[in-house]
């Protein structure tokens, strides 16, 4: 787990109990602006939510997979040119 997915974890974990101390006590009706504000607070980090993180995962999975088949394409095309300039 990278340091970054590491930091996630554990600001979800800690959200999950802040979350569930909140509703057990009477300041749920504060709820709405503390989670407000937590999120705010960790965009401004530079962290995001794992539904975020995973579309940013499979955005980059999809990039890579392009590349490679690019990358082939353009050796294959390089090798054609090579053999007809023969």
């Amino acid at each position: 787990m990278t340091k970054s997915a590491a930091a996630l974890d554990a600001l979800t974990q800690l959200a999950a109990k802040v979350d569930a101390a909140i509703k057990d006590s009477p300041l749920s009706g504060l709820e709405k602006n503390a989670r407000q504000h937590l999120v705010s607070k960790l965009a401004q980090q530079g962290l995001v939510t794992q539904e975020e993180f995973e579309i940013q995962r499979a955005l980059l999975e999809k990039s890579r997979a392009k590349l490679v088949a690019l990358e082939q394409r353009i050796a294959a095309l390089e090798r054609k040119l090579a053999a007809d300039g023969k």
